[in-house]
């Protein structure tokens, strides 16, 4: 039995509609497409009206397809446009233009990938396996129609299982598999049963008679065959009438029936020249010529031989078999190897392996260049930040020191002079009380003595207090520079100052070293400035503390970065870098100076 190469199961139901082959419906298809309809419900009909055509006319069908897809791809339409493109595929299939049947299968599974359609990458599957079966490629055809099947299968999609069930089918029919071949077939007729799809059950009772056929069980054969024949003449179906026909003269044949085979290959032959189905022409003439020369006429043999040559060498050119090839490497695992001359292989071997010797020696080089860059990059880096790991230690160990030395400082003033100063100023009160002053002028001197003492450890208390006041160790920041500016005489320099946000305590630390900072800062404007006013802000959120202090003084070129050079300066800026903040001056000569000072919280 001739192998079915290219049996086309038009029952897929890739449209969900039952008009396929109703020529009755054309009319109404048309009328569909020439109205003002709305787009989707063109595009459904122009589906529907290629799929009838594909199997009757394949230029019509190409003709509609190209029109459904400039349709579809004004909507936008990815899946309908990628359908338009496999059915124009299976014309070119049927037509034995397999160079183009390639082409347009690779462009639909790509359009099906990008429009998530798996049913309708299914389908394309299908028309590739099949391309691949006729190729003779079995096993990558089976990877095909399995693909396929498992999406069908997920799908639940009983009519694409079928369809599966047939083509692989004859997958194994041609690896002389035949009980497995059988058993495909008969679970296809099974489901095409059940669905009572008339069609679809003559595909599944040709192909069990074809094994029959092989089998030389002819009574059987013939049975499956001729009924397959008579639903195909009642659904007045030509493409599958050609193939039921030639299925019969293949059977005769087998049985050297010949008269009843030349006459079925015959009529198989005119259905497939007035459908222009070149491929099953060229298997009908090489069976008609083997024939011919089993009957002892030779001549005639070779004039069918001719006819089957010419059409076969249309349907398999050099650049038909390459597109067909990059088709095959593109969706396939596995590359097939082309052959060259063993001279050019050696050559090409041995330049292969030259360059390839010098890339990987220069990219070997480049990596260790890479590599001995990157560890230098990493240890200056670590080396950066080792230094600067240590300059925070130095300038936190000075800072501290700095406070130690304060608080030390102010402790001996207020605990050790102060209470020296107090003591004698006790002793002169009761000194007072005993000494007899002759006249008025001792007496103002001994007062003059008293007042200076007061002044004395007033002046000590005040220093103590600046070096290390309480309301910093107490009330915190805000109260410490509102208490500091307190003592500041008014008539010299007024001085507003806003806080907010101090409700939550801060880090001692940081707290210690912005009041420096902002007593430095003060302390500046009140030396250097001859300002009149002085404005200080302070204002904690989340981002951390934002202080400013600005002044209405004589100001100073603050691009000048000799400016800079000063001690007092140096060790603002200093302050606020261990605290990893940030100093802005903002000042020019005549417009006052604005200092904008910004620490984050820990």
């Amino acid at each position: 039995m001739l192998p079915k190469n290219l049996c086309l199961l038009l029952v897929i139901n890739l449209f969900n509609l039952n008009i396929f082959a109703q020529t009755n419906k054309v009319d109404s298809l048309q009328n569909i497409i020439n109205s003002k309809t709305s787009d989707p419900e063109k595009i459904k009909a122009f589906k529907a009206l290629t799929y009838f055509y594909s199997a009757k006319n394949f230029d019509k069908a190409i003709f509609l397809a190209n029109e459904g897809i400039e349709l579809s791809g004004k909507s936008k339409d990815l899946s309908a446009t990628a359908t338009f493109k496999s059915l124009i595929g299976v014309s070119f299939y049927l037509k034995g233009n397999f160079d183009s049947a390639a082409h347009y299968y690779s462009l639909a599974l790509d359009l099906m990938a990008k429009a998530n359609d798996p049913g309708g990458r299914a389908s394309v599957l299908n028309y590739t396996g099949r391309l691949y079966r006729k190729l003779k490629e079995y096993d990558r055809s089976l990877l095909m129609y399995n693909e396929a099947f498992e999406i069908y299968k997920k799908l639940n999609d009983e009519d694409g299982m079928a369809t599966i069930y047939n083509e692989s089918g004859v997958v194994y029919e041609y690896k002389a598999e035949y009980n497995e071949a059988i058993s495909r077939y008969t679970n296809s007729l099974k489901i095409r049963e059940k669905q009572n799809d008339l069609l679809g059950k003559s595909y599944s009772l040709s192909f069990i008679g074809a094994i029959y056929s092989m089998q030389k069980k002819y009574e059987a054969a013939e049975k499956y065959l001729q009924e397959s024949l008579e639903i195909r003449k009642n659904l007045n179906d030509s493409f599958s009438i050609a193939l039921s026909l030639q299925d019969l003269a293949e059977m005769y044949s087998e049985k050297r029936d010949f008269a009843k085979s030349i006459a079925y290959y015959n009529s198989s032959s005119a259905i497939a020249s007035s459908l222009k189905y070149t491929q099953l022409q060229a298997e009908n003439y090489s069976k008609l010529s083997e024939i011919a020369e089993q009957q002892g006429n030779p001549s005639q043999s070779l004039a069918l031989y001719k006819k089957y040559s010419a059409l076969k060498d249309s349907l398999f050119s050099v650049e038909k078999i390459n597109q067909i090839e990059e088709l095959n490497t593109k969706y396939q695992t596995e590359k097939k190897e082309q052959q060259l001359k063993i001279q050019e292989a050696a050559l090409q071997k041995k330049n292969f392996l030259l360059t390839g010797s010098s890339i990987v020696f220069l990219l070997l080089t480049l990596t260790a260049i890479n590599i001995y860059r990157k560890r230098q990059a990493q240890n200056k880096l670590h080396l950066q930040q080792e230094v600067t790991r240590q300059q925070d230690l130095a300038t936190k160990a000075i800072i501290e020191a700095e406070e130690h030395e304060r608080r030390r400082i102010a402790a001996d003033l207020h605990d050790g002079v102060g209470q020296m100063m107090s003591v004698a100023r006790m002793n002169l009160s009761v000194f007072e009380d005993e000494l007899v002053l002759v006249n008025e002028h001792q007496k103002k001197s001994f007062e003059k003595l008293i007042n200076l003492v007061d002044e004395s450890c007033k002046e000590i208390r005040n220093v103590s207090h600046q070096m290390m006041p309480n309301a910093l160790l107490k009330s915190g920041l805000a109260s410490a520079i509102k208490e500091f500016t307190d003592k500041i005489d008014n008539r010299i320099i007024k001085v507003s100052i806003h806080a907010g946000g101090f409700n939550e305590p801060i880090d001692k630390n940081t707290e210690t070293v912005l009041y420096r900072v902002i007593q430095e800062c003060v302390n500046n404007v009140l030396k250097h400035s001859g300002a009149t006013l002085l404005d200080i802000s302070l204002i904690k959120d989340n981002d951390g503390i934002a202080a400013t202090i600005e002044d209405n003084g004589k100001g100073f070129d603050s691009t000048d970065k000799n400016k800079y050079d000063g001690i007092g300066l140096k060790n603002i800026i200093s302050r606020i870098t261990y605290l990893k903040g940030t100093i802005d001056f903002d000042s020019s000569p005549g417009k006052g100076t604005l200092i904008a000072i910004h620490v984050p919280v820990k």
